[in-house]
């Protein structure tokens, strides 16, 4: 196999050079427990709060209100249950939507089964929550809502901002706390807190070329919140647990380059996605998911009638292409994708969907071999498979 073709950057992204330098030093020479008071220790403590602070920069928040974690799904976690218990005497009552990142849907679930009581509000056919439908599921009893800023599969991107101004307008005067998935996000969409008007905000460091296990959660200070993690004292009592020191150094440094580079990073996937898009939509019955503008740059999804999406993923990987058929949290169920469906796809073409997102290191000359196989890899499976004669 030659030189692979990697179009999965929503899956996972390689460390950068710089943020894996930058590391390497607390693995070993600087191994110290931020807790302790001796010099190598406070060597990381320091380094922990200068991460935390670059982390603050570009949510555009204080320091305080940064909490580091294990990753996205565990500052999903923590954003819903947190506020859900804390605000429990004075409403039981969630609001979501029926497309979130499953570390999300599947906590609402875990609370309904507690007594909460959980509205998933609809999309549109491109994915995109309304906002007046937010509205209209507010209650006396709604103390959170959670919407994601960025679909993980379709690359939609939500009107938070005004999702936010619509909470605020019916929370009249109330406490409600709004918590946005931002993972996908990182180094595509402008981040700062006060500008998308939220309360808490996730991320996950190794969706914008930093390293696995460790995500950030933002806490707007007063927002209300209730330890779900008991031990040490860690992370201003939010988060137990000694802290992961080379992984929040190297969250730090990639947060703060993912921001520097994001105009550049715009511009060039934009570019490249655009391309790819017009090249797969020239097949014949290919549809574009997800909406046409409002969309994450980096982010190509589609459908393709009469054939499996795993089927053009094994052909792809054949070729040294790496691509998805949606959530990487997803990918070995069976089921239709959750996303597709609540989009109002058919079930019947919901199993032909494909997602590629593409990165800084992607090339023209990368997406143009894509294209120009593709068709040919459609065509064989169709030719092959019984739905094309039954439905033509």
């Amino acid at each position: 196999m030659g030189k692979l073709i990697y179009l999965d950057h929503a899956a996972t992204t390689p460390v950068h050079p710089k943020v894996l330098e930058a590391m390497l030093p607390y693995f070993s020479e600087r191994f110290g427990n931020p807790s302790s008071v001796y010099t190598i220790a406070q060597e990381a403590r320091q380094a922990v709060e200068a991460a935390r602070t670059q982390v603050a920069e570009v949510l555009g928040c204080t320091p305080r209100e940064v909490t580091f974690t294990s990753g996205g799904t565990e500052s999903d976690n923590i954003a819903v249950k947190a506020v859900a218990f804390a605000q429990q005497k004075l409403g039981n009552h969630i609001i979501t939507s029926t497309i979130e990142h499953h570390a999300v849907l599947e906590t609402a679930h875990a609370l309904e089964k507690m007594g909460f009581q959980v509205t998933f509000v609809p999309v549109d056919k491109y994915g995109v929550v309304n906002p007046d439908d937010v509205g209209r599921a507010i209650t006396d009893k709604t103390t959170l809502v959670s919407i994601m800023l960025a679909n993980n599969e379709v690359g939609t991107i939500e009107p938070i901002s005004d999702i936010a101004k619509v909470i605020k307008e019916r929370a009249k005067g109330r406490k409600i706390a709004f918590h946005t998935d931002a993972v996908q996000g990182a180094g595509s969409l402008d981040l700062n807190v006060d500008k998308l008007g939220v309360d808490m905000l996730s991320l996950s460091s190794h969706k914008f070329y930093g390293p696995k296990g460790v995500g950030v959660l933002y806490i707007r200070r007063g927002s209300p919140f209730q330890t779900w993690q008991h031990g040490g004292t860690q992370e201003r009592n939010r988060r137990a647990g000694t802290e992961n020191v080379p992984g929040i150094v190297g969250t730090g440094v990639a947060l703060k380059i993912a921001e520097e580079n994001r105009p550049a990073f715009v511009k060039h996937c934009t570019f490249l996605r655009d391309r790819l898009i017009a090249g797969i939509t020239k097949i014949e019955r290919a549809y574009l998911t997800g909406h046409p503008t409002q969309r994450l740059a980096n982010n190509a999804s589609f459908y393709f009638e009469f054939i499996e999406g795993e089927s053009i993923l094994l052909n792809l990987d054949f070729e040294g292409v790496a691509a998805s058929s949606g959530s990487a949290c997803t990918s070995a169920s069976l089921e239709p994708s959750h996303v597709i469906m609540g989009m109002g796809i058919p079930v019947e073409v919901a199993h032909g969907s494909i997602r590629f997102t593409l990165g800084l290191g992607n090339t023209q000359e990368e997406i143009d071999f894509v294209a120009s196989i593709i068709p040919g890899i459609v065509s064989r499976l169709r030719a092959m498979s019984p739905l094309t004669s039954e439905k033509r």
